[in-house]
């Protein structure tokens, strides 16, 4: 299981995975390229939170997530910001996602976009879906977190 990135390498997050999915297992995976892409994902032109993974051929890709051209693109290639990309994983944990991901409620999605090691790589969770009663008690949790923050803060002052 992969360890969690540092904060400063983070790329983009996917926010709202964290309401819409409980996470059972987290993985990290490379991603499969092109050059105008990389040098958008320096500059944080990325969006992932319509992204999901899917398994083809026993492949993983990676569908939705949007990378923004820069305006200083290269002219002979005509970049598509919704291209699929393909994620790299070692095989056997591919195989082992498979089987969990064909049990029934469960699914792949991107959690965040890093730097490691001068590479681009993806955390994937293996996720089941939340049903609307637990979206509300998230909701619930937040705002009493922020309740607590906010009568800390005033008692400090």
């Amino acid at each position: 299981m992969a360890k969690k990135p540092d904060t400063s390498s983070r790329i983009a997050d996917n926010k709202k995975a964290a309401y819409n999915y409980f996470f059972e297992e987290r993985y990290e995976a490379g991603l499969v390229l092109h050059g105008w892409e990389v040098k958008a994902l320096r500059e944080g032109k990325v969006q992932l939170t319509d992204g999901y993974v899917i398994i083809k051929d026993g492949e993983l890709f990676l569908i939705g997530c949007q990378i923004n051209p820069l305006k200083t693109a290269s002219t002979h290639v005509s970049p598509d910001a919704a291209r699929i990309k393909k994620l790299l994983m070692h095989k056997d944990e591919i195989r082992r996602l498979i089987g969990k991901v064909e049990q029934k409620g469960y699914t792949l999605v991107p959690l965040n976009l890093h730097w490691k090691d001068g590479r681009a790589k993806c955390e994937i969770a293996l996720a089941k879906g939340k049903a609307e009663h637990d979206k509300r008690d998230t909701i619930k949790e937040r705002e009493g977190k922020r309740e607590v923050e906010r009568v800390m803060k005033s008692r400090h002052r």
